[in-house]
């Protein structure tokens, strides 16, 4: 029996991945679960799954949920709880599904107690790839991929030579702007950028999605993650999301990972690794879907996904620049303080004006995503 760790346990993935041991309850259970602020819900995954522990980052919500549940569980509060939670013995693998930087620290204590990483937070390799996969070597701590696009890498590359890769291509459905021109992106609204074709996400990441700054992240991620360098990754729209993505061997030879969208087949594969258990989702048929297709992506339309690019040669702090502008510019636009089109505007500002420091340490990165906060909420 595996003990689960959920950091982010009401937001989609950690809601699919309890929905994994639903259907595995024989092989898992649940130790923690942690929310920002969402207790009615959580309640309701307390009261079904029996954790141990868990953590709610507003410390007002906090108290109110003890006071609800009595001594069901323990309950943490605040960034300290989720370090607390995360440096326990008491669990096996850690998947880390909380959305931006808050990610990071908490998945350092996981690594470092040597539990497996389920990492579904790919803003802790945006930031600081080369220190976590540093530190994974160091502790011997195993890092499994859950976003689907490196989990269809990740399933690929099993017992294959690293050597003889020639290039990834990570699909992207190019969401629910792909057909629109660059001057139609300037008057979209809240509403539409919301409605993402394929997946049912958070707000913040389906925002991503619409401006491919989702995709750029995941470039930057799959750098880090199988050690190439920016110009053996390859971004490829595919707006059915079937491939989840691609690796092209030396020798011409293509090999894919498909399936229908649903993330429940890399977060139960992230916690099964490297066997696979039979379930009961949905198959692919092939019949019923009649077509794939692929287009290039419009990097003067999606300049985000450019800003990737760019900021994966610059190196440096630039990476942990470009989160930080990017979560307050699409808390911006949400609170519709910011048009769509100046996402990428508010990002090109603050890689303007934030030094990039070079080969930064844990503490200078910390202080850099601080330092990008400040400056643009003094700024937009």
């Amino acid at each position: 029996m595996k003990r689960i760790a959920i950091l982010g346990s009401t937001g989609s993935i950690g809601v699919n991945a309890l929905n994994v041991i639903r259907e595995f309850k024989d092989q898992f259970s649940v130790y923690a679960l942690t929310v920002n602020s969402k207790i009615d819900l959580l309640e309701e995954q307390i009261n079904e799954f029996h954790p141990k522990v868990v953590v709610v980052r507003d410390e007002k919500k906090a108290v109110e949920l003890k006071s609800r549940i009595g001594n069901k569980c323990e309950v943490l509060s605040g960034d300290k709880g989720l370090i607390e939670a995360a440096s326990s013995d008491d669990y096996d693998i850690l998947l880390t599904a909380l959305v931006g930087f808050a990610g990071l620290a908490p998945t350092i204590e996981g690594i470092k107690k040597r539990k497996r990483i389920a990492l579904a937070n790919k803003e802790t390799l945006v930031v600081a790839g080369e220190l976590i996969i540093n530190l994974c070597k160091e502790y011997q701590t195993e890092l499994i991929p859950v976003d689907s696009e490196h989990s269809a890498i990740f399933q690929v590359l099993v017992g294959e030579n690293q050597t003889e890769i020639n290039k990834l291509i990570l699909t992207a459905s190019g969401g629910p702007f792909r057909e629109l021109s660059k001057n139609e992106l300037m008057n979209v609204t809240i509403e539409q950028a919301l409605k993402h074709p394929n997946w049912s996400m958070g707000s913040k990441i389906t925002i991503d999605s619409a401006s491919m700054m989702n995709k750029g992240l995941e470039v930057i991620e799959a750098h880090w993650l199988f050690n190439l360098p920016k110009e053996k990754i390859e971004v490829i729209v595919h707006p059915q999301s079937i491939i989840h993505s691609m690796v092209e061997f030396v020798d011409g030879s293509i090999k894919a990972q498909l399936s229908l969208p649903d993330m429940k087949l890399p977060i139960q594969y992230s916690f099964t690794y490297p066997q696979r258990f039979k379930s009961s989702y949905e198959e692919t048929n092939f019949a019923k879907l009649r077509n794939l297709t692929f287009y290039e992506p419009d990097l003067d339309k999606f300049e985000c996904l450019k800003l990737a690019y760019d900021v994966m040669e610059s190196g440096g702090t630039a990476p942990c620049i470009l989160n930080a502008a990017n979560e307050i510019a699409v808390e911006s636009f949400l609170n519709r303080k910011i048009k769509f089109t100046q996402i990428s505007d508010t990002i090109k500002l603050a890689l303007d004006k934030i030094e990039n420091h070079k080969a930064p340490n844990m503490e200078t990165i910390f202080e850099c995503d601080r330092q990008t906060r400040e400056f643009l909420y003094s700024n937009i």
